[in-house]
């Protein structure tokens, strides 16, 4: 083979390396939430007390046996921001747990919001 050949060999070949190599780069990149409760423990804090929970209409039923999952208070951003309720269909052998701020070291303390056995 003549140097050239090898050369241009390389230049067709290089677009698919580059990709190759970007897949299998970020094949490496997984984003997952953080849940949040893990064994009772609060992910979320914030530093002041939320505010007095909001006054919700509880809208039809979407279907028979659905449960309204109350509205809440989520703290992110350096805020509180309310999160409207919402149907969800039920979960045979579960029982919601609503959410709940409790204070604790270092803060507020949100807990709850769970399909629990």
């Amino acid at each position: 083979m003549q140097p050239r050949e090898i050369s241009s060999n390389w230049r067709r070949a290089l677009p698919a390396v580059a990709a190759a190599a970007a897949a299998l780069c970020l094949s490496a990149c997984v984003v997952a939430p953080v849940p949040a409760t893990y064994y009772g423990e609060s992910a979320v804090v914030a530093p002041t007390a939320p505010p007095p929970m909001y006054a919700e209409t509880v809208t039809v039923a979407p279907a028979p046996g659905y449960i309204w999952i109350g509205g809440y208070w989520g703290w992110g951003g350096g805020r509180y921001a309310w999160r409207p309720g919402h149907w969800e269909a039920p979960r045979p052998g579960y029982h919601w747990v609503p959410r709940t701020w409790d204070h604790g070291p270092g803060g507020w303390h949100q807990r709850g919001g769970r399909w629990e056995r």
